[in-house]
Order: structure tokens, then C-alpha cells, then sequence
């Protein structure tokens, strides 16, 4: 019987692979968006910045910044389904990852609901797969700011899944 993998190197695997996912959204750097991982479920933070600012008179977030933090968390969450089952047998490292970046979904349609004005403040959001097939995938994500039952944004999208390798 084989030992197991020592947690340590499992969390660096998981989260070397993660970074890898979020750095081939050129756009999430420029937003700042970060991704916290507690296994395999993912949190997206939109970190406060001057630059987000749509409305300095209100002052609020820009409408499309926050379609674009929520497009953002709905891509990351899908690919990062899509590798989980690869990246936890060891069939896919992150050095591997890195020298071959998997394709993202592309997005068919987004649907954003702004239920109220997002504020001058660190932002957060979650996204859950509705449904993910061989070539289509269904997912919605929630924003939120100070108070996660309080949520300022919503979003579903339907995304194009890439071709797999294997298929």
C-alpha cells in the first residue's frame, strides 16, 4: 500500500496549480483578484482599489468591474473543477500545468443581476456549477462585501467547455 502524500506537499500541489489557473487571466491581475482556497472550494477577493471607482460621488464600484470580478470567479471555479479529479491523482502537476496552460471555458452568454451599490470596500464572491458537461457548463456566483447573507451582485453564465485532450 502506498503511503499517503504528506499535507504539506498536497496544499503546495494544489495551490501552485491554482496560482498557475489565476495567472492565465491576464485581466484578474490587472483587477487584483485574488483566490483563497479551503479544499477544493474557492473565494475570489476584489481587494479595494481607488482604480475600481465608477461613481466617485457616491462613491461605488463600476458596474463593470464587478460583471468582470464575477466573470472572472465563474471561469476559475469551472477550470478548477475541470482539473480537481487530474491534480488530486498526481496525473497533472503544476509544472506540467505551467508548460501547458489548459484551455479556459469561453463564455456564450452573462447574466448580471446589481442588487445594490457595491461600496468603496474589499468585495467577495463564490461561484457553484450548476451543471458542467463534456462541451457546455451552467454556473452562478454571488457577491458579496461586509456581510455574506447581504449580497450586492449576481451573476449566471453558460460557457463553451474546451475539447479535451482525451476525447
Amino acid at each position: 500500500m502506498k503511503a499517503p502524500e504528506p499535507v504539506q506537499r498536497l496544499k503546495h500541489r494544489r495551490d501552485s496549480a491554482l496560482s498557475t489557473l489565476v495567472g492565465a487571466v491576464p485581466y484578474a491581475g490587472f483587477l487584483g483578484i485574488q483566490f483563497e482556497r479551503h479544499g477544493d472550494e474557492l473565494t475570489a477577493i476584489l481587494p479595494y482599489s481607488e482604480m475600481l471607482i465608477g461613481n466617485p460621488i457616491l462613491p461605488a464600484l463600476h458596474g463593470g468591474v464587478i460583471a468582470s470580478f464575477l466573470e472572472v470567479t465563474a471561469i476559475i471555479e469551472l477550470s478548477w473543477a475541470m482539473l480537481w479529479d487530474e491534480l488530486e491523482s498526481g496525473r497533472l502537476t503544476p509544472e506540467a500545468m505551467a508548460d501547458n496552460l489548459p484551455r479556459l471555458p469561453k463564455t456564450i452568454d452573462f447574466t448580471v443581476d446589481y442588487l445594490r451599490t457595491g461600496l468603496p470596500r474589499d468585495a467577495y464572491a463564490r461561484a457553484r456549477v450548476n451543471r458542467s458537461g463534456r462541451r457546455y457548463a451552467s454556473v452562478h456566483v454571488e457577491a458579496w462585501q461586509d456581510n455574506r447573507a447581504r449580497l450586492f451582485a449576481q451573476a449566471t453564465g453558460h460557457f463553451l467547455m474546451p475539447q479535451r485532450k482525451d476525447d
